[in-house]
């Protein structure tokens, strides 16, 4: 089975026409949609990389040069690249060997500003907060575990930390966008600003000092 995004790339900051299998994972009954790696050459393409607004990204996420940025979903690299030429240091998770072999190649001349670990958020477990940023870019509607996803990024995050996401307008509806947020603002997180427009669905939200841990 298929599915198409098909958000065209323009002045927004957004993939071109991108066709993608469905995993069925019958184990946890449920479908998971995740791009894999055969297809990453279309999220890391000469016309996206020339129509993508990485930097306006990276200011609208609260990134500055001295965050410590945690990516979620970095996919083969075309965020990361920029965000580790610009912030402190990217700790980046992604659940693809595939996609983790062409990221490595791609940020090689930064390797020393970038840690990958090959985990699913839901799994990945931090023994303290060290992140300032957390970024997730059109990739949350595809984590299963949704709930321990959110645990998982409210531990990781400092107090005081932004939240960066982005969804999908063409997948993800705004009332699915708003139980997003919801799912964090519950989990101590306080919304700051959002905004839509045809192709994306953007929230920013920081963490709360009571924030869950």
């Amino acid at each position: 089975m298929t599915f198409i995004i098909y958000a065209l790339p323009g002045i927004f900051h957004n993939h071109g026409i991108i066709t993608c299998s469905i995993k069925r994972h019958k184990e946890r009954n449920y479908m998971s949609m995740v791009c894999p790696s055969w297809l990453s050459f279309i999220l890391y393409n000469p016309m996206r990389k020339k129509l993508s607004d990485r930097r306006r990204i990276i200011h609208e996420s609260g990134i500055t040069r001295e965050s410590i940025v945690l990516e979620i979903g970095a996919g083969n690299g075309f965020l990361t690249e920029a965000i580790a030429d610009y912030a402190a240091k990217v700790v980046v998770v992604e659940l693809q060997d595939g996609m983790v072999r062409k990221l490595r190649k791609r940020i090689s001349g930064l390797a020393g500003k970038v840690e990958i670990v090959t985990a699913d958020i839901a799994a990945y477990h931090v023994q303290a907060p060290f992140a300032d940023v957390c970024l997730l870019y059109y990739c949350f509607h595809e984590v299963a575990d949704k709930p321990a996803a959110v645990k998982n990024i409210a531990g990781a995050l400092k107090s005081g930390g932004y939240l960066s996401l982005y969804e999908p307008s063409i997948e993800v509806r705004g009332n699915d966008m708003r139980k997003t947020v919801r799912m964090f603002t519950d989990a101590g997180f306080e919304k700051e600003t959002e905004h839509k427009n045809m192709f994306s669905r953007f929230a920013r939200l920081r963490k709360m000092e009571a924030g869950l841990q």
